[in-house]
């Protein structure tokens, strides 16, 4: 086992298993050990990169997503919506009346 300061042991697999209901085989446990102390110790590795003076990116190509102005509007779909209802009048739905 690694002695890095992230270290997953076997008890650590039975527990990540018990709390997202697998099962996982005890034959399995330690070599999922392995394979996550890896992956923590390739994170580790990457927090060692200089990134000083580095913008974050939303994307590697440099594109941005086309933006459109924020209009608030009634879709102009009254007549079609209406058509729908089991009843209308002056434009609105006529539903039962709930309170007395």
């Amino acid at each position: 086992m690694s002695t890095d300061k992230a270290s997953v042991n076997k008890d650590t697999v039975k527990k990540i298993g018990r709390l997202a209901r697998l099962h996982i085989p005890e034959e399995q446990q330690e070599k999922i050990a392995d394979e996550l102390n890896a992956i923590l110790n390739w994170i580790e590795e990457l927090n060692e990169v200089d990134t000083t003076g580095v913008k974050p990116l939303s994307s590697v190509t440099g594109h941005e997503l086309p933006q459109r102005e924020d209009v608030v509007s009634d879709g102009n779909k009254a007549k079609d919506i209406l058509a729908n209802a089991p009843e209308e009048a002056s434009g609105f739905f006529v539903v039962p009346k709930v309170v007395e």
